[in-house]
């Protein structure tokens, strides 16, 4: 039920850290990591842990986004070939 909406939200959003996931569904943590086990399980998302540093604190977390999705290039002028 909760890998759903979690699924949901990273197809939307993209590439996500696993505390920002939970902040924005107003999840649990445990029950957003516990879905991130399931859906990675199941193949339908690429999951790997991070370890951020924030004021000198170390805060781990897992970063997640969408199997086998490419982004599409940003709008914009690209540099040519010369």
């Amino acid at each position: 039920m909760h890998a759903t909406k979690v699924l949901e939200h990273l197809k939307k959003h993209g590439q996500l850290l696993d505390f920002d996931i939970a902040r924005a569904i107003d999840m649990p943590l445990a029950d957003v990591r516990a879905s991130l086990t399931e859906l990675s399980a199941r193949g339908d998302i690429s999951r790997c842990s991070v370890t951020s540093y924030v004021k000198g604190k170390a805060i781990e977390g897992f970063q997640c986004r969408v199997s086998g999705y490419i982004p599409r290039p940003a709008p914009g002028r690209k540099p040519g070939v010369k």
